[in-house]
């Protein structure tokens, strides 16, 4: 084979990886920080397929559905994404009276959700490789306390957040969509949902971890027979190592 030829397959290969896309507010976009639930996805994916943090700090749906046309289209190589992580809800259950540009009525949530999922579906992105992250529960102590020093009122409250959850779940299963249920799964047994949290809002360590192990378990199946990108140093053709780097370690 000439060399031009297995250089051209070698950037191809590298230009399709297979990538994770993660779409939503704050929570997402903080999740590449320190110990925080994208960076560790990506730490587990590491070399077999691109992370992408597309995480918009308070952003509500009603912003996140005119912005994504512009993140995801067909020029984007939509049919090489893996999966889709589409998060929000904890900016649309702020309370209208008290935030009123942050909030979005709940149909209106619904309906732009419905409305992400068929844009996705239009550039060939499947059902079955979008995610629907349902917001956290707010722990009311703790994000009263954040309002309190902003000078503010307490501007959400964790029974609103969980309405928008629950419409959440039923649009994914409306949709045939995955979905993880972050605000069920967080108050499981009536535990206290304290320690997931940083301010009452936001993901603490534990919390990202949580988050991390509940989207590791739709997603492992879907990654664990990807190829390592190149291969490992010690598989190098030393003779020969343009052309043992540029071919798949499994070809």
């Amino acid at each position: 084979m000439a060399a031009g030829e297995v250089g051209a397959r070698g950037a191809r290969r590298l230009l399709l990886q297979p990538r994770l896309i993660l779409f939503g507010d704050s929570i997402t976009e903080f999740s590449f920080q320190e110990n925080g639930w994208g960076a560790s996805l990506a730490h587990r994916l590491a070399r077999k397929c691109d992370v992408l943090n597309r995480g918009f700090s308070g952003y509500n749906t009603r912003w996140a559905k005119i912005v994504l046309p512009r993140l995801i289209h067909k020029d984007s190589s939509a049919e090489n994404t893996l999966a889709v992580t589409v998060f929000f809800g904890a900016n649309d259950s702020a309370l209208k009276d008290l935030n009123p540009k942050q909030h979005v009525p709940l149909d209106e949530y619904a309906d732009n959700l419905k409305s992400m999922i068929q844009h996705l579906k239009s550039v060939d992105i499947a059902e079955d490789k979008i995610i629907l992250v349902t917001p956290p529960p707010l722990h009311e102590t703790g994000w009263g306390k954040e309002c309190i020093a902003k000078g503010e009122k307490l501007n959400r409250l964790n029974a609103t957040t969980g309405e928008y959850a629950k419409a959440c779940v039923k649009i994914a299963r409306d949709c045939g969509t995955e979905v993880v249920d972050l605000w069920t799964l967080m108050q499981k047994n009536n535990q206290d949902f304290s320690c997931y949290l940083s301010d009452g809002l936001h993901l603490s360590g534990e919390g990202n971890n949580f988050l991390a192990n509940q989207l590791w378990s739709v997603l492992e199946r879907r990654t664990s027979a990807l190829p390592l990108l190149l291969p490992y140093w010690r598989d190098v053709d030393h003779l020969h190592p343009e052309a043992s780097l540029l071919e798949s370690p499994h070809e």
